[in-house]
């Protein structure tokens, strides 16, 4: 009898053991699906063509993407500026260039939300400029002066500045027609406070990832080293270099020093 209740209560616990291990596991699919669909539902990135593509089209007065601009987004609450990212979209086939603005310009709906999203860190889309609209004075302004390619714009909040932060291609350095984020990329930040875009670029390598140093406007970055000189960055087989950049000079030099760098390298390789 003893025995036989030992085993119920054995089989019980077990049964109750399995259950949760299923529930976990449950759970664990769910949330990776959910993160799944949510990395898929990413406007897909097919960035702006190419200086040579371009050249073509111009010599047959043709074009082949149009402007679109997306919903304005209020950033800087006291002074009331909104930015609004200027997007574009592929036309099916090739249109006369002649054909007019109001016919080539289109609105964006695409990402349009209701709610208030003022303090979003992170806005994601298929952008070629920024505009910046004070509606105290009811003007609007241009980030870029020169043709770009990216997908996210970064909003930073200080207590005396804000700071949008964009990480973009402007050259068709992989040479497949297109500008995105396949070519290597810079860094682009605007600060409000001083009403200045910065840019932070290296020769040969691609502005891969950022972050700020810790209650500071200064930023830590890793730039994909172009090794083997095809134009764009292959994180699987490729370097990085982490450098430093001071808001405040400009001065960006790299956070581990070449003696230290070439130990390293010396060790890995066996040599010392």
């Amino acid at each position: 009898m003893k025995l036989e209740t030992y085993n119920k209560r054995l089989l019980a616990i077990l049964g109750s053991v399995a259950v949760i291990f299923l529930l976990i596991a449950l759970f664990s699919f769910l949330v990776y699906t959910i993160n799944d669909m949510r990395r898929n539902n990413y406007p897909e990135e097919t960035g702006i063509l190419s200086d040579e593509k371009i050249e073509e089209l111009q010599r047959k007065q043709k074009r082949q993407q149009v402007i679109s601009y997306n919903t304005p987004k209020l950033v800087d609450t006291v002074n009331s500026i909104y930015m609004i990212p200027v997007s574009h979209k592929n036309l099916e086939e090739e249109e006369d260039i002649n054909s007019g603005l109001l016919k080539a310009m289109a609105s964006s709906s695409d990402y349009y939300e209701n709610e208030d999203e003022r303090y979003s860190a992170n806005f994601y889309g298929k952008f070629n400029n920024l505009l910046l609209y004070d509606a105290k004075s009811q003007t609007t302004n241009k980030l870029f002066e020169k043709r770009i390619n990216f997908n996210n714009i970064r909003t930073e909040y200080f207590e005396d500045d804000i700071l949008i932060l964009i990480q973009a291609s402007n050259s068709d350095t992989y040479k497949d027609g297109v500008i995105n984020l396949q070519d290597l990329s810079s860094l682009y930040v605007y600060s409000f406070a001083q009403n200045e875009l910065k840019t932070i670029s290296q020769s040969g390598m691609d502005a891969y990832q950022y972050d700020f140093l810790y209650n500071t406007k200064d930023l830590i970055l890793s730039f994909g080293i172009d090794k083997n000189e095809d134009g764009r960055y292959t994180e699987f087989n490729e370097p990085t270099r982490i450098k430093k950049y001071n808001f405040e000079t400009g001065v960006l030099n790299d956070l581990i020093d070449k003696t230290l760098s070439e130990e390293l390298q010396n060790t890995l390789e066996g040599s010392k």
